[in-house]
């Protein structure tokens, strides 16, 4: 079993406080604020960094439903866009939008399609929101030929 490790620290006031966040790893070190994360201050916050593992997972596990389907890619790229909105219970990751677009040699669009659909329910991130956070994916095949 594999268990991976992040931390985060807080210094201070909700609005006037500041923090930093890494990774178990140290491959990411960074510092959040209140600006960061409810306005347009400078920093990273969780919100990103959910974005980055949900489209990092996405594009992983749509490379492996691609080749075990005979479609090895050459490129899938990946945007997440997390909308965090306040709620009359409180601030909530109401979705994540995926832009994916991928070259895929030899794919046509309707299996493209179909994996990245089977790859939204499937990553091991998207299982990890909770029911009442939807993921949402809009994928793009570069170059895609039609089917038939």
């Amino acid at each position: 079993m594999a268990v991976r490790e992040a931390q985060a620290n807080w210094q201070g006031t909700l609005q006037e406080g500041k923090g930093s966040m890494r990774f178990g790893s140290g491959a990411y070190e960074g510092a959040y604020s209140f600006s960061s994360r409810f306005e347009e201050g400078t920093g990273t916050n969780p919100e990103e960094l959910i974005g980055a593992a949900a489209a990092g997972c996405f594009s992983m596990a749509l490379s492996g439903q691609l080749t075990r389907a005979g479609h090895p890619p050459d490129r899938i790229d990946t945007t997440a866009k997390v909308n965090f909105e306040k709620l009359d219970d409180g601030w909530t990751i109401t979705h994540i939008d995926l832009f994916t677009d991928a070259e895929v040699p030899g794919c046509d669009e309707a299996t493209f399609k179909e994996k990245a659909e089977a790859t939204r329910t499937g990553c091991p991130v998207a299982r990890a929101f909770s029911p009442t956070t939807e993921l949402r994916v809009t994928a793009t095949l570069v170059g895609a030929k039609t089917a038939g």
